[in-house]
């Protein structure tokens, strides 16, 4: 399945990213513009200055930059989209079509949905028959010889995902962390343990109380976004490799580590 772009993209060069949103890049003309990058992260393996890039340039009133940044090609043949945004509108359309097949079957797809007041806003809120809550992380870190990890720098709010979510599926709810892999040189995905050891802790927690963990193909192109399919189960993976039992592995101690990241966990309704 291909989810097109909007419109064409331009390919430039990248010269260099700064302020986080901000990028200088260089048209095969040989004119040189700022535009915007859409990606919180530090794109850690992900453009560097001369690297090829693809834009998507648009004339709109009022806007302050011409476009954004969209693709980029990281290795010979290797492109990622590093709009971390286009994860939700690929799986929305995954979903819809069902080819996402761990979550087929279901009739209802809401966006944006928060569970409590005070609680995160997840990705989706599948429903009819049953639900099941889902939140969108977009991979781009490639590590080298087809393995990706997640996520780039550490990440409170992922952190708060994953405690919520371990939470849902501790009350009987079923809750997904789905990986959208939008980088055509990765293969597998595995928590950054490097970058947020704690981040990767939470998430075989989250294993263990029975959320699913999924990753998803998509491969970048410069006319759209070609989802590929499901990547070696990521689930067992981790629970092949869970660490000792011990208070911070448990429901009690993942409420104390909500309290440190930001708000009290109650349960979900």
């Amino acid at each position: 399945m291909l989810i097109p772009f909007e419109v064409p993209l331009t390919p430039a060069r990248l010269i260099k990213r700064y302020k986080r949103f901000l990028a200088d890049v260089q048209l095969e003309d040989g004119r040189e513009l700022t535009v915007h990058c859409p990606n919180t992260g530090s794109m850690r393996n992900c453009g560097q200055p001369g690297d090829r890039v693809w834009l998507r340039l648009e004339n709109k009133p009022g806007r302050k930059l011409p476009g954004g940044w969209e693709l980029v090609e990281v290795a010979p043949g290797e492109l990622a989209c590093i709009h971390s945004a286009r994860a939700n509108k690929v799986v929305a359309a995954a979903l819809q079509a069902g080819l996402i097949t761990p979550l087929a079957g279901y009739t209802q797809q809401r966006a944006e949905v928060s569970l409590r007041q005070g609680g995160s806003r997840f990705d989706f809120l599948l429903s009819d028959p049953d639900e099941c809550v889902v939140e969108v992380k977009s991979v781009t870190l490639a590590l080298g010889a087809g393995e990706g990890a997640f996520p780039d720098a550490v990440s409170a709010r992922g952190q708060k995902h994953l405690i919520e979510l371990t939470e849902l599926a501790a009350n009987g709810r079923r809750a997904c962390l789905l990986f959208c892999v939008m980088h055509s040189g990765i293969d597998r995905v595995r928590p950054a343990d490097e970058i947020d050891p704690e981040y990767g802790r939470l998430l075989r927690a989250a294993v263990a109380a029975g959320v699913a963990v999924l990753a998803w193909s998509v491969w970048p192109t410069p006319q759209g976004l070609q989802v590929r399919g499901e990547l070696p189960d990521m689930a067992r993976a981790l629970l092949q490799r869970l660490p000792r039992a011990g208070p911070g592995n448990t429901l009690a101690g993942l409420r104390q580590k909500q309290c440190a990241v930001g708000g009290t966990l109650n349960q979900a309704v």
